[in-house]
């Protein structure tokens, strides 16, 4: 017996129902910082989420294996030397890297597509870790998060 083709279909999620899931953590003075984040489409073609970073959250320099879209809804964020408020887009080129982040005084929420696989790759650790002792911050690790099955968490 022949497989069928499956017919293209409509989705809807609502973010409302989606759970979120800590998926960095950071020690900074002030206490833990996490990046939390509600998936709202996670097949092998498209990961797209919604996010919200503690006031100060960091991320290291990083790149990821497949294009990705980031979109910032409110507060604040550095990427590097460029300061992204709400309204600015940042499209990154599969293999290309981009931070490191730092989250703004109250913090930053994003809308996030990344077209493939979205797992990520580091980039300059060693100024990660300047940047950490500038802060007087320290990475936790990472929180554990609810993959599917089909693909590996390489977060660690």
């Amino acid at each position: 017996m022949a497989d069928e083709a499956r017919e293209p279909r409509v989705k809807f999620r609502h973010l409302d129902e989606e759970k979120w899931q800590e998926v960095r953590a950071i020690e900074l003075p002030t206490g833990p910082a996490y990046v939390r984040e509600k998936w709202l489409e996670f097949s092998d073609k498209c990961l797209s989420l919604y996010a919200k970073w503690d006031p100060g959250m960091m991320i290291h320099k990083h790149g990821h294996n497949s294009e990705h879209v980031v979109y910032v809804l409110s507060g604040s964020m550095t990427c590097g030397d460029v300061e992204c408020t709400p309204g600015m887009h940042i499209t990154l080129e599969q293999g290309a890297a981009f931070g490191p982040f730092v989250a703004g005084p109250d913090g930053v929420e994003l809308f996030e597509v990344m077209m493939g696989d979205p797992r990520s790759f580091p980039a300059d650790p060693e100024g990660f870790e300047k940047l950490l002792e500038e802060k007087n911050a320290r990475r936790l690790p990472n929180p554990p998060i609810d993959m599917p099955d089909w693909i590996e968490d390489t977060r660690n």
